[in-house]
């Protein structure tokens, strides 16, 4: 069975991968693909970079999709499915995704890259603004930053969530399918070690 080259970056990878990737069947060999917005070409960037750092056999390319803004970051081996086990058919939040015990390790060993991973596919940092009406009358206006990660599968939210904890960040489910961020000590450890998408 083979295993990434560089768990730090196959941390990322993983990431991205339970975001907004998928790997497809070519019968000759298995395509991995990362779908990410066009807007954000350091964070493309960034996925091609792991994916070789992860499997240094690889030769990521960067495609326009059909959509304008969208890219996919493909990159084809007949050992993806060993690095992503939870390869398989439908979508990932029709079915069950479990980390093997050897892909728990590194996420434990590496849970900023792997939180960073997930909120680059997946997530977005956000300035919630509010007007409130004071005892005085007057209208107040505050506002302050927080993270969202948006994720169907509750496995995957589950485990961002204990990626979360791991590291000291307290969240929050907004609703059935988003994990807020909002308390400031834990935005600005996000600020240092994830950052809003550039």
């Amino acid at each position: 069975m083979k295993r990434p080259a560089y768990a730090y970056s196959y941390a990322y990878l993983l990431g991205m991968y339970l975001g907004d990737g998928h790997v497809a069947d070519t019968r000759r060999s298995f395509q991995l693909r990362i779908t990410l917005d066009g807007l954000y070409p350091d964070i493309i960037t960034e996925c091609a970079g792991a994916m070789i750092l992860s499997l240094p056999s690889t030769h990521p390319r960067i495609r326009c999709d059909r959509c304008e803004r969208r890219m996919n970051v493909d990159a084809g081996s007949k050992h993806w499915p060993d690095l992503f086990p939870q390869v398989g058919p439908g979508r990932k939040h029709e079915r069950s995704i479990v980390l093997a015990p050897w892909q728990r390790e590194i996420v434990e060993a590496h849970p900023w890259p792997f939180v960073r991973g997930l909120i680059h596919s997946d997530g977005c940092r956000t300035v919630n603004r509010f007007k409130t009406r004071l005892p005085s009358g007057r209208v107040a206006e505050y506002a302050y930053p927080r993270y969202f990660f948006s994720n169907l599968s509750t496995d995957i939210r589950a485990l961002f969530c204990e990626s979360c904890e791991r590291l000291g960040l307290r969240w929050t489910q907004s609703n059935h399918r988003n994990i807020s961020i909002s308390h400031r000590t834990s935005v600005a450890l996000l600020d240092e070690n994830v950052g809003p998408k550039c």
